[in-house]
Parts: C-alpha cells; structure tokens; sequence
C-alpha cells in the first residue's frame, strides 16, 4: 500500500472512526491495513490462531446447550433439567484454581489443548452413557473444558497484546468466542431436527478436534516455563483466588447469575412462545453483543473499565425486566438484543479489568479468579432457576424478575462499595 493511499485510510478512519470501527470488527484484514504507522497490529498470527481455536470450542460446546434440557427429559430426568448447566459450572468451577496455578506454571497452549481435549472425548461419550446418571456424570466432567481453556486463554492474549490494547484485544476475542456461542446453538438445533441428537454430540467432537489442530500452530508465550510435576495440582487456600482481583470476582458473579437462569429456561419459554428453534434466543442476543463487543473494548482502554461495565449493568437489570414483562416472540427477541448489548459491553472490561489487577506473574491465577465467579453465579443462578421453575412454565417469568437482583446489586457495589484506591495496582507488564 503506498504512502498516499495509507494517508487517505487514515483520514478516513479520523473522520469516520466509529462507523469504521464497528465494520473493522469483521474481518482481521481490514483490522490490519486500518492500524496507524506508529502503533504496530495487534492482529498477529498468533493471535489470529487463538481467536480461531476458541470460536471453535465455543461452537463445540454451546451448540449442545439448547437441545439438553429436551434430551434429558427423553431419558427420564425432567426434574434434573437445573443440574444441566450447574453440574457443568461446578466442576469448571472446582477445576479454575488448578488451570490457573498450571497456565503460570507449564504453559498457556497446553492447558488450552487439555480444555479442548476434554470436549472432544465427552462428545464420544454422550451416546454412550444414555442414563440419567450416566449423563450427569458427562456434565460433570465436560465443565472441565470451560475451566481450563478460557482461563489460559486470556493470559495468552495478555501476554501477546499491549496492557493498553488489552480491551480491544480481548474484546475482538469475545467477539470470536461469542461468534461460536450464536452459531453453535442455531447449528445444534438444526442437526438436531435433521438428524438426531446423537449426530450432534459427534460433530461437537469434530469443532473441538480442530480446535486442537489451531494450538499445535501455536508458538508458546510463557517466558519461563517450567516441566509439569504433580506438586504443581497441590493447590493451597491462597492460590485459589488472587486477592488483588476480587472486586473482579464479586462483579462477575452477581452479574452472572442472570445467566445462569436463562441457559436454564430458554428453550422451555422458546417452546412455550411458539418458536421452533430453540437456540434463536442465544443467536439473536450473542449476534447483539458482537456489533458492541470490539467497540466497547476500545471505549474501556480510553475511558476505564468501571464506568463500561456501570452502563452494561444497567442495561442488563432493564433487558431481564423487560423479559420478564412482555410476553410476545418480539418482546423476547428485542429483550435478547438488550440482554446481549449488555453483556457484549461489560465481558471485555471486565476481563481486561482482571488482568489489569493482578501480578503479571499470577496472570493465570487472577483470569481464574475471574472465571470461579463466572462459574459460581452461572452455576447458582441455573441452580435455582431450575428450582424456582418446578417444571411450571408460568414461573419462568418470576425467575427472569429475580434474576435483575444479581445485576443490581453488581451495579450497587461499584457505585458505593468499591474504593479503586483500596487494591494497589501491581506490575501488570
């Protein structure tokens, strides 16, 4: 690209950078010939293949979600529908402190090949153990991908991007996870009524195949890495969470316990509504926070995290209300695009939020920490969905009115509870 044609993108990008932006968010090539002379892409390689590797494994695992609740019903386990998300965040949960302690100490790439491992052998085995137990037992053990793989994920893009980058390169890589998180549903459903469901588990297991074959490409960002020992899954109270990052932690959890309640009772009250498909929901608000994902990123690296993360919660207490309240296909579908606006702004910042308030050498342990919360309030807010629901579907809307408390009370933390002088910002690069 010669000198004069650089100079009129950049004009244009001046004149024109929001538009751009949003467009940008698309495709990496654009990304790349758009980026100013003095400040290097962060589009690289590696980058390119981490991004690629985790919409993969998104789609893997998200495009099982909503055909579950069905599956266990036909197996006999209708009352156990609650356990179908909470078992899984349980052991992602419980496996956290380990994947972090091990992406500090072995490597990110491995720890993010054992997540994507594990997804691939739980889709063998799906049609396998067709008991209501038996399946219960696959939740367990699937939770295990989603707690190693993001975890070594995001200190991998830590590592590879700028501390002044960190939300537009995590939110472009929320924009790809979030990607498989709205394909992967629409494509369940439609293996799922084409062929069977037993068809779905084998392709879950092919996208998380390549999801592997992308990290062999991968070069390593570990500085010091070290051979693995079993020492290292001895894990004391204190490597469980990192104290720098809990007010992390407490804005995660509350905010995600909406989340929880709704991968629970979507497909009943898509059912109940009268729309076919029932993973429309998940691709309709997922497709929502990628137009605002990549931008919102951006907004949190110029003005902070904490006053993106406000305006995500609030959205998000007004999208459940709103669900709640209007009973209609549109009133769900445009509750979908709010609830996805809110969370594609507050996962980069909050995200980035985390790596900024931890150690660079307890990178992984505080993306963990991060992600316990996000597993807790999934798990608890699926928990007492299910409860709350009983099977009655007139209940689902009293779930969505107690389920806007989470985010609330998030929102009421960081407006008169946190204090950013109380947690001393440590050496981030």
């Amino acid at each position: 690209m010669n000198y004069v044609l650089r100079a009129a993108i950049l004009k244009l990008v001046t004149r024109n950078s929001q538009l751009i932006n949003i467009f940008a968010a698309q495709t990496t090539h654009f990304f790349m010939q758009l980026q100013s002379e003095r400040e290097p892409s962060i589009y690289t390689f590696n980058f390119i293949l981490v991004c690629l590797s985790s919409f993969l494994f998104s789609a893997s695992f998200n495009m099982l979600i909503p055909e579950l609740p069905a599956y266990l019903s036909s197996l006999g386990g209708a009352q156990y529908k609650g356990l179908i998300i909470a078992l899984f965040t349980l052991t992602a949960g419980i496996s956290r402190p380990f994947s972090g302690k091990l992406t500090d100490k072995i490597g990110r790439v491995p720890v993010m090949a054992i997540g994507s491992l594990v997804c691939f052998v739980c889709g063998f085995l799906y049609p396998v153990l067709t008991s209501v137990a038996g399946f219960l037992f696959l939740r367990l053990i699937h939770g295990f991908s989603t707690g190693f793989k993001p975890t070594a994920t995001a200190a991998y893009v830590a590592d590879l991007i700028p501390p002044n980058r960190w939300g537009e390169a995590l939110g472009f890589h929320g924009l790809c996870f979030s990607t498989g998180m709205a394909i992967g549903p629409a494509i369940g459903s439609a293996i799922t009524s084409a062929y069977s469901i037993n068809v779905l588990f084998y392709i879950s297991s092919v996208f998380a195949f390549l999801s592997i074959g992308i990290l062999l490409n991968m070069k390593e960002s570990l500085k010091k890495k070290e051979r693995f020992q079993f020492s290292f899954l001895k894990i004391s109270k204190d490597e469980i969470l990192e104290k720098s990052a809990m007010p992390v932690f407490w804005v995660t959890l509350l905010s995600y316990l909406a989340y929880g309640a709704i991968v629970t009772l979507v497909p009943d009250w898509t059912e109940h509504l009268g729309i076919k498909n029932k993973g429309l929901f998940f691709t309709v608000f997922t497709i929502a926070s990628l137009v605002v994902r990549f931008l919102a990123g951006k907004v949190s690296d110029k003005y902070g995290r904490i006053p993106v993360m406000k305006v995500s919660l609030v959205i998000y207490v007004v999208s459940l209300i709103w669900i709640a309240s209007i009973h209609t296909v549109w009133g769900w579908l445009s509750g979908a695009v709010l609830y996805g606006i809110a969370a594609g702004m507050l996962s980069p910042a909050v995200s980035a939020w985390a790596v900024e308030l931890g150690p660079a050498h307890l990178r992984g342990r505080s993306v963990a920490t991060m992600y316990i919360a996000l597993e807790i309030g999934i798990g608890l807010g699926a928990f007492f969905a299910g409860w709350i629901f009983q099977d009655i579907i007139k209940n689902v809307p009293l779930v969505f009115y107690l389920s806007a408390i989470g985010n609330l009370l998030a929102l009421v933390y960081l407006l008169f509870i946190y204090k950013p002088g109380a947690v001393i910002q440590k050496e981030i690069i």
